[in-house]
């Protein structure tokens, strides 16, 4: 699946009442597994159009978790789709590189779901 997604990547994935967007920030290797850093909004949506709408139109989307460092297990137990790529701004990497500096490195084996309170 590292293949599958690239740094910039918006995934969107589906939960009950709609849709939730997470952005990948990294996929980085620790040891023989991957990490995946991602950004997880706030905002849900109705369809997958409407994701996409939000994504192309330039609002501002907020964020729930503007960085969380998942494991293998935790992120492939939430299935997700790629709906566009954009190039992350600085900004956008503050969490992750305050991630890489900060020496604990903790990487979550919790599902993007559990982090976000949804079911």
């Amino acid at each position: 699946m590292v293949k599958e997604f690239e740094a910039g990547d918006f995934l969107v994935f589906q939960i009950e009442a709609g849709y939730g967007l997470l952005r990948i920030l990294d996929v980085a290797e620790r040891g023989d597994e991957a990490v995946w850093h991602v950004a997880a909004y706030e905002d849900l949506f109705l369809d997958v159009e409407f994701a996409e709408g939000a994504i192309t139109s330039g609002v501002t989307l907020k964020t729930k978790l503007d960085h969380v460092a998942l494991s293998v297990r935790a992120f492939e137990s939430t299935q997700v789709s790629k709906i566009a790529n954009r190039a992350l701004t600085d900004e956008e990497l503050i969490g992750y590189v305050q991630w890489k500096n900060d020496g604990q490195h903790h990487v979550s084996d919790r599902s993007i779901r559990l982090l976000l309170g949804l079911r």
